[in-house]
Parts: C-alpha cells; sequence; structure tokens
C-alpha cells in the first residue's frame, strides 16, 4: 500500500508543480494577469507541502526521484494543455527517467 501511496503523491506534486508553473507562464508570456500568477505561486506552495506527506523521511531521494515524475508529467501536461506532441526520444527519455524513479524509491534496500 505504501508504494501505491508515494505514486499518487507524486502524480498529485506534479500537478501542481506542473500546474503552478504553467500558470505562472501564462500570467506572463500570455499576459493572462496576476490571477493566473498568484494561482500559480498557491500551487506551487502546496507542491512543497505534498512532498513532505511522502512515506520515505529521506529528502534527497524523495526530491531525486520527483526530478523523473516531474520530466515525464511535464510532457504528458504540454500534450493536454499545449497540443506538444513528443518525439520518439522525449518518450524514450521519459521512460529512463520513470525507471529511475522506481530504482530510487522502490528498490529494495538492506536497512
Amino acid at each position: 500500500m505504501i508504494p501505491l501511496r508515494s505514486v499518487a503523491l507524486f502524480v498529485l506534486a506534479a500537478l501542481l508543480e506542473i500546474g503552478g508553473a504553467w500558470l505562472i507562464w501564462q500570467a506572463v508570456r500570455e499576459h493572462r494577469g496576476i490571477g493566473w500568477a498568484a494561482a500559480g505561486i498557491v500551487a506551487l506552495g502546496l507542491y512543497g507541502f505534498v512532498a513532505t506527506l511522502q512515506p520515505d523521511a529521506q529528502f534527497g531521494r524523495i526530491l531525486a526521484a520527483y526530478g523523473g515524475v516531474f520530466v515525464a508529467g511535464s510532457l504528458v501536461w504540454g500534450m493536454v494543455a499545449d497540443g506538444y506532441r513528443p518525439d520518439r526520444f522525449d518518450v524514450i527519455g521519459a521512460v529512463v527517467c520513470l525507471l529511475g524513479v522506481g530504482l530510487i524509491m522502490y528498490a529494495p534496500r538492506g536497512r
């Protein structure tokens, strides 16, 4: 059950961080206004909180693993929100990152 919770937290963190950054991008680059930027700041703050809910207590491990989730999630966000179409190298890179997440977070360790 712990890996399932961990994966759910990574997905939520990705939605908050990528969504927050996208909202700020929209506010600045697309001139959407201060409300979009404020929503982005709130989402980014919530991302920081969600990361603390991971069952593993090692900050470095959590943040390193989340980096892989961020890479893959950013490509998916681009596809959904902006119509971006990743090429095969984008997809291969994202898969490699997610494999890294699996190793970092869920490999058996002799504690």
